[in-house]
């Protein structure tokens, strides 16, 4: 029986929520050349893998965050699954706003969040790190409490992990990076070739140049 966190990236390969062209490399929102693209929007459209990552990132909180009150998701892509997570675990939802209402109270949080409420982030994917962060200060700074973050895929940069260990944020990943990646090439959806361009890119991604070797 594979183990939920291959056969969840296996699912994301299949349906192309996860998207590898190390030979055609994708270009972000941030300017960075990227072999990867991730479109998590997608998997929303699939009741069946929507379902196993609700169950998944559930029990995860469940085993590391049993004392949760609330969860909270990081505006915007994690919306859609931190409330159907918050459904099946009976408790409170809520979620953070990049930036504040233009109108009205201006909220930055949306929802009820009671003073020293114990809270779980869930943010649909890792990349810098900075979104969760600066969620977690948002949540802090009302009177929460953050237990710690769940998300569906980590990308494992170097940069964001040492951004969450330096503000004492516990982060439980459904996929990471490099999981992924041996998954990817078991089921051919890369080459051997591949592996090294892909793990590169990893350690550096902003400085990545595509076609690059050391």
């Amino acid at each position: 029986m594979k183990k939920p966190d291959r056969l969840l990236a296996e699912k994301l390969l299949q349906i192309s929520a996860i998207k590898l062209q190390p030979e055609s490399p994708f270009v972000w929102g941030t300017g960075w050349n990227s072999p990867i693209y991730i479109e998590n929007p997608r998997l929303l459209s699939y009741p069946d893998i929507r379902n196993l990552i609700k169950i998944e990132m559930a029990k995860e909180i469940i085993e590391h965050f049993s004392d949760v009150d609330a969860i909270a998701s990081v505006s915007t892509g994690a919306i859609p699954m931190g409330a159907i997570v918050a459904d099946a675990l009976g408790v409170p939802f809520l979620f953070v706003r990049s930036t504040p209402k233009d109108h009205g109270l201006e909220n930055l949080i949306e929802g009820n969040l009671k003073p020293g409420q114990k809270v779980v982030l869930v943010d649909d994917l890792i990349s810098t790190g900075a979104s969760s962060v600066k969620a977690s200060e948002v949540i802090r700074l009302a009177g929460g409490e953050v237990l710690g973050l769940t998300a569906i895929f980590n990308y494992e940069f170097p940069m964001a992990v040492k951004r969450l260990r330096d503000e004492n944020i516990s982060l439980i990943p459904l996929v990471n990076y490099s999981s992924m990646l041996e998954v990817a090439l078991e089921t051919e959806y890369i080459r051997p070739e591949d592996i090294d361009t892909l793990q590169e890119w990893r350690k550096d991604p902003a400085n990545w140049v595509p076609g690059d070797r050391e």
